[in-house]
């Protein structure tokens, strides 16, 4: 059985509490997520003061602040991090933060430890940040939203490049270009690239999700694939699990109505725990694509398929026909299948009604 896994996504939901991330942690282990994933940003570098919100954002938070005043308050304190990952740590969960400028991304490898690093869609097409992300050489989740088949190839053509060539080597379209279509450029993106389809928005429209997008990327690309999901409830990430998603991101809180731009969007704790108890189910019926009789059903083949039956008396040296045969449970006799078999054949000995035929 192949295990999908499930990135729970507490982001910004502390709202700067190292209190409530201890809290975020904890639910995210005990509900069996393989990740708790934060957010790593500085303010200043993410955004100009004069940048606007979302509209979700407007609608979740103080309309009257600006998207720098916002995200200055929901920072995670460095010395958060490193506490946060040794938590973590104890709790058998892996500690992931998501990087939106390339000295966090080096603060989050060199100094917190973490193994993979997670792109957020708005990334996608930072071209800098990706050159330079690719070349730290640790695995990457890529996440899409926003984008096209075409951007998503421009970003993955960036990351081949920073993967397969020297660093002193020039950048530029035509070189990441023809590092994607390198096979050594294909190998590497095999080897540390997965990708997540997602729509962003917060909450996601259902008729905009558009799941069989995720199935097109694993065929263009021949990548993992995933969902990172901001529809409401748990329905779409499970569907994705049947339609072959590798790995699931869903963001979390403690209380939806805690002051904040994403709470309203996430799921609480036991809307997690019932998430991520339906993708280990969806995991296990998953199955082969043989089709075959299972185990458990074999001993209901004689009771529930028919056989050969004698509709009424019939002698010994009298043809079988359609008025004196018939097909009945159970099926331990000749399986109905062969009817037309018999038809017009002699009996060999006499029959009772509902004999079955031998």
């Amino acid at each position: 059985m192949n295990k999908t896994t499930v990135i729970a996504e507490a982001g910004v939901n502390h709202n700067g509490s190292l209190d409530l991330a201890y809290q975020l942690v904890d639910a995210a282990s005990a509900a069996g997520a393989d990740y708790v994933k934060f957010q790593t940003f500085v303010a200043e570098r993410l955004v100009t003061r004069m940048a606007q919100k979302a509209s979700y954002q407007t609608r979740n938070t103080d309309s009257s602040g600006s998207q720098f005043e916002m995200l200055r308050s929901l920072e995670l304190k460095p010395k958060f991090h490193r506490i946060l990952a040794d938590y973590s740590k104890k709790n058998n969960i892996q500690f992931l933060s998501t990087p939106f400028d390339i000295d966090s991304a080096r603060f989050l490898v060199d100094e917190v430890g973490i193994e993979t690093i997670k792109i957020p869609s708005g990334e996608l097409t930072n071209a800098p940040f990706l050159l330079d992300i690719a070349r730290l050489k640790k695995p990457m989740i890529l996440s899409t939203g926003m984008a096209t088949i075409g951007e998503i190839e421009t970003a993955l053509s960036i990351i081949a490049f920073g993967l397969v060539a020297p660093a002193a080597n020039e950048p530029n379209l035509e070189s990441f270009r023809a590092a994607f279509r390198s096979v050594e450029g294909q190998r590497f993106l095999s080897d540390y690239v997965s990708l997540l389809h997602c729509t962003t928005e917060y909450p996601a429209p259902l008729h905009e999700v558009n799941l069989y997008a995720m199935k097109t990327m694993r065929r263009t690309f021949q990548l993992p694939v995933g969902y990172s999901d901001h529809t409401p409830g748990i329905a779409v990430s499970i569907a994705a699990v049947a339609l072959g998603a590798r790995i699931i991101e869903k963001h979390f809180t403690l209380d939806k109505t805690l002051p904040g731009p994403d709470h309203k969007a996430s799921l609480e704790t036991s809307e997690l725990n019932e998430l991520i108890l339906g993708i280990r189910a969806v995991e296990q019926s998953l199955g082969s694509y043989v089709k075959i009789p299972r185990p458990s059903e074999i001993p209901n083949i004689p009771i529930a398929r028919k056989s050969l039956v004698a509709a009424r008396s019939i002698s010994t040296g009298e043809l079988f026909s359609r008025e004196n045969l018939t097909t009945k449970r159970p099926g331990s006799g000749v399986s109905a299948i062969h009817f037309w078999d018999w038809i017009g054949q002699k009996a060999s000995q006499n029959f009772n009604e509902d004999d079955l035929i031998k």
